[in-house]
């Protein structure tokens, strides 16, 4: 047998555990990794091989086995560990609609989270968070607006989700043939989305239609067309199983019909639930048995600490646990933590990336083609950076939190609203600011020096508004909400509005409102207030650049909305419902404020000439070709470059009664000078023209379709609040 130096590893880097590792076996590169992974758990006692299956691994000297934690996030950046590139929140890069620049996003996180990982084991720091397991990135539908961790997904379509999830895992674990760069996971398994006050005792009813249909494709694209290396289940339980103990989900869906072959990870603590809310357990024995059998590899938490008592009961096998132990190391020996350090390119990525210009550049692009125009009376954006006078205000325009959302890095180099402004304007400019007001609360002191001096000095004022992650997010960490991140109502604070009224009460100077939030906001009286409306999300550490340089036209706004701004929760049914009937734009018949994909721009664009392929095919057959192409021509009608996200919407026969009203199959960004037409071409995969009976089961439905093309979701609120003419074409099945 011939063992490589495995004091050369990167795992020998990591720990001190000097000769013993050259005699181990699981270290020989020259065995398949099947066999070495197989000799290792050989090796092991059973208290041993439970120590490998809770997130904080414990260190096996005797075994040449480091500490080593595997939780860690990377939603928009490395998070919780210290100084990276921080990029918008995750729903802002949603906004973008590209997907390829999602994916350079997520290869300089790859980047850093690798130059970081290789540092921090120099120094011995095995921490939480410093690790290459990634529970990124959530792709749960953003099916209720109220939702306070909707920031952290990638708004309400499936198409969408899944395609920006493609992204995020690919740059995530990169395309070497044998080391994965970072793991990435899929997250949360399934049907989670609030409300987040109950998510651990909460029990999600969900149809087979509206799993099929809404709830799994972003995670069946994730598992089958990226490989992504992890799924983590949810707290809740879905149609009377937790989560982690659905042996519906975990296996019948996940591994029998996906093929899924990485591991499962609870949510943090989520195994707990299981006997202290849920109650379908006794105590953590038999909830560390539902979750092992059912399978459950990894626990984030303390529940498998129970492992061996299980096994001592009766209600394990010791080969179960062999069978998911198996899986975990699998993940580690991806990562080339059993190898020679030399063999995995990835262990050369240097410290000097971290934080870079040229990854702050990355992160400035998503920031500028996240943010998304939603009004702009009299075309008053983009301002003159040589305006004389301009007066700046808001709870948020100097802030750098709101620039974070929630599981953010740090990176030393963040540019407010504010600050992005001042560099932007003339020097000859007379800028004033003063915050107004507090964010969440009305002013302790009563005296008002703001408004009348804003309406009094200010040609424009600009009011930085809206929220922040202390408002909204995770059930424990929005420190400012009343209902633990939620948000059940969608107004911005009472005194806010309050705030804007007094703004704009006998002023006819402009009043450019900028918004900040990760969820939609109630925009009725804001928009009869405001002239114009930036919503800029949680937009990263370039945000205050990227949206000065949309306010002052150094770039023009293509941002597209995510999810459906409601007019008010008044429109949304009850928020524990999880029927997708009158929800997100596929299934809304009332009118939005602002519909899903909309947002305005500095240019006009006009789309015609639509031609469809292979419909002839497609009727005689009663069958679809592996493709359907579209073609339409998009052209610049306005005087500037700007870029234009078109979109593709697919609809069926029944639509809006046993159907989607449409649903988007295709996008894609095109760069357009003044005046220029491109001809723009999707090929339409043939299962995307399949539709989701009752049953969960695919069916191609006979009758007429429609393809519509334009620059936001058909329907006649688009086309009043600016947005293009679409195109439509029809053929039938």
């Amino acid at each position: 047998m011939i063992i490589r130096n495995a004091a050369m590893s990167l795992l020998a880097l990591c720990v001190a555990t000097p000769a013993l590792a050259n005699d181990q076996p699981w270290f020989d590169t020259q065995l398949p990794t099947q066999k070495r992974i197989d000799l290792l758990i050989d090796a092991m006692t059973l208290k041993e091989k439970t120590s490998q299956l809770v997130n904080g691994n414990v260190a096996i000297e005797r075994l040449g086995l480091p500490e080593y934690d595997f939780w860690n996030e990377a939603l928009h950046g490395v998070a919780r560990n210290g100084r990276a590139t921080v990029f918008p929140q995750a729903i802002g890069m949603a906004a973008t609609f590209d997907q390829h620049l999602l994916l350079k996003a997520a290869s300089v996180i790859s980047d850093e989270a690798r130059a970081k990982f290789n540092v921090s084991s120099e120094i011995g720091n095995r921490s939480k968070y410093s690790g290459l397991t990634f529970w990124t990135p959530n792709i749960n539908i953003f099916r209720d607006p109220r939702w306070g961790r909707g920031q952290e997904t990638y708004g309400e379509d499936p198409y969408l989700t899944a395609q920006m999830g493609k992204a995020m895992v690919n740059g995530l674990q990169g395309d070497h043939p044998k080391y994965l760069k970072t793991a990435a996971a899929a997250k949360h398994f399934a049907v989670h989305s609030g409300p987040e006050a109950l998510r651990h005792e909460f029990d999600a009813i969900a149809s087979p239609k509206d799993m099929y249909e809404t709830y799994f494709p972003a995670f069946e694209a994730l598992v089958t067309e990226a490989n992504v290396e992890t799924v983590m289940a949810a707290y809740n339980r879905v149609n009377g199983h937790p989560a982690g103990g659905s042996d519906f989900l975990l296996n019948t869906v996940l591994r029998d019909k996906w093929g899924f072959s990485g591991h499962v990870v609870s949510d943090c603590w989520g195994l707990a639930d299981f006997h202290q809310y849920h109650k379908v357990t006794a105590n953590a024995v038999e909830s560390a048995a539902l979750a092992i059998n059912t399978g459950t590899d990894l626990n984030c938490g303390a529940v498998y600490n129970a492992l061996p008592d299980a096994v001592e009961a009766g209600l394990v096998d010791e080969k179960t646990i062999d069978k998911r132990l198996s899986k975990v190391l699998a993940t580690k020996f991806k990562l080339g933590f059993f190898d020679p350090k030399d063999d995995n390119p990835y262990n050369n990525i240097s410290a000097d990336v971290v934080n870079s210009e040229a990854h702050a550049q990355v992160a400035y692009e998503m920031a500028v083609k996240s943010i998304v125009l939603l009004q702009n009376k009299n075309d008053i954006l983009p301002l003159d950076r040589n305006i004389r006078n301009l007066y700046v205000t808001g709870p948020f325009a100097s802030s750098s939190e709101v620039l974070l959302g929630n599981y953010y890095g740090l990176s030393g180099k963040t540019t407010n609203i504010l600050d992005g402004i001042t560099a932007n304007v003339s020097v000859g400019t007379t800028i004033n600011y003063k915050q107004g007001i507090l964010p969440y609360q009305a002013n302790v002191n009563p005296i008002d020096w703001t408004t009348g001096e804003a309406k009094q000095m200010g040609d424009v004022i600009i009011a930085v508004m809206g929220l922040s992650g202390a408002y909204e997010g995770e059930e424990g960490e929005a420190i400012a909400s009343p209902h633990k991140g939620d948000r059940l109502s969608l107004d911005l604070p009472e005194h806010q509005i309050a705030f804007l009224r007094k703004l704009r009460k006998d002023n006819d100077k402009p009043v450019i409102v900028v918004l900040t939030a990760g969820t939609p906001v109630n925009l009725t009286e804001i928009a009869e207030l405001a002239d114009a409306i930036v919503f800029a999300w949680y937009p990263g550490q370039e945000g205050g650049k990227a949206v000065a340089d949309i306010l002052f036209g150094e770039r023009s706004p293509s941002g597209r909305l995510p999810i459906t701004f409601p007019k008010s929760e008044a429109q949304l049914p009850p928020y524990d419902d999880y029927s997708m009937q009158e929800r997100t734009y596929r299934y809304m018949t009332q009118e939005p404020m602002y519909p899903f994909g909309f947002g305005l721009s500095y240019a006009q664009v006009k789309f015609d000439n639509i031609t469809l392929g292979n419909t002839q095919a497609l009727a005689s057959k009663n069958e679809p070709q592996e493709n359907m192409t579209v073609t339409v021509n998009v052209t610049n009608t306005g005087e500037r470059e700007f870029e234009e996200v078109v979109q593709l919407y697919l609809k069926t026969p029944d639509a809006g009664v046993s159907q989607p009203l449409h649903s988007l199959k295709g996008f894609t960004r095109i760069k357009l000078a003044a005046g220029q037409t491109e001809q723009v071409l999707f090929n339409i995969p043939k299962k995307h023209l399949y539709s989701i009976n009752e049953q969960g089961k695919p069916v191609l439905l006979k009758g007429q379709y429609s393809v519509i093309v334009g620059n936001a979701s058909p329907g006649n609120r688009s086309e009043t609040l600016g947005a293009a003419k679409p195109q439509i074409a029809k053929f039938v099945i």
